[in-house]
């Protein structure tokens, strides 16, 4: 059972391939429905006088991908930002700069997810109120799909739209190292690692980009 939150000292010893590997054995645990116990009311006490989280995961809104439930995590684990079409912006970079500079996390990760419904949205160019300028931000994974993907560019053309969602994810990450220079020298000295997944909806795992 889960009973113990995530200490200063065990968050130090943890290398950013450990961080990796401990939530894609997770994600495992919960494609083959054998998740941990863990005791929720211990790891709220443990946790109200501090925080040690391991990585900080950036994933879309869709309510099918809960990322402590899909990666097995407990309270205290993991930092998690969420947006529809996890792309990153100025305040999303702050929290990820927080969450590894100033709280010690050792991982970033971009989460997209299978048929996600932003992606498909910018792939038809929808226009809608405040969901138009977000879907600016997905627009160049967009482009480069239609450079890659024969066949109509649009949500009806699945392989398309599975392409846009691994570009943009593939994109963000590029951005994310462009646009936090505390990020991209943490990863070039060896501190965290940024890296990139989908999550499946049709079998529940995350296959790694």
């Amino acid at each position: 059972m889960k009973n113990i939150a995530i200490t200063k000292d065990i968050q130090s010893s943890l290398t950013p391939a450990d961080v990796l590997n401990d939530l894609l054995e997770g994600n495992k645990r919960f494609v083959e429905n054998d998740m941990q116990e863990i005791d929720h009311s211990a790891l709220v006490s443990q946790t109200v006088s501090g925080q040690y989280p391991k990585a900080v995961v950036l994933s879309c809104i869709d309510s099918r991908v809960p990322v402590e439930t899909v990666m097995d995590q407990a309270i205290g684990d993991i930092f998690v930002a969420r947006v529809a079409g996890n792309f990153e912006n100025t305040d999303i970079l702050g929290s990820m700069e927080y969450s590894c500079k100033v709280a010690g996390s050792k991982l970033v990760m971009v989460l997209g997810h299978e048929s996600c419904g932003a992606v498909k949205a910018a792939c038809d160019r929808v226009e809608l109120g405040n969901i138009t300028p977000l879907l600016y931000n997905i627009l160049p994974a967009v482009k480069q799909s239609e450079e890659e993907v024969d066949g109509t560019h649009d949500s009806t053309n699945k392989t398309f739209v599975a392409k846009t969602v691994e570009n943009n994810v593939k994109l963000t990450i590029e951005r994310i190292r462009e646009r936090s220079a505390i990020l991209r020298q943490m990863e070039l000295d060896g501190e965290i690692k940024i890296v990139g997944g989908v999550y499946m909806l049709s079998s529940g795992k995350v296959e790694m980009i």
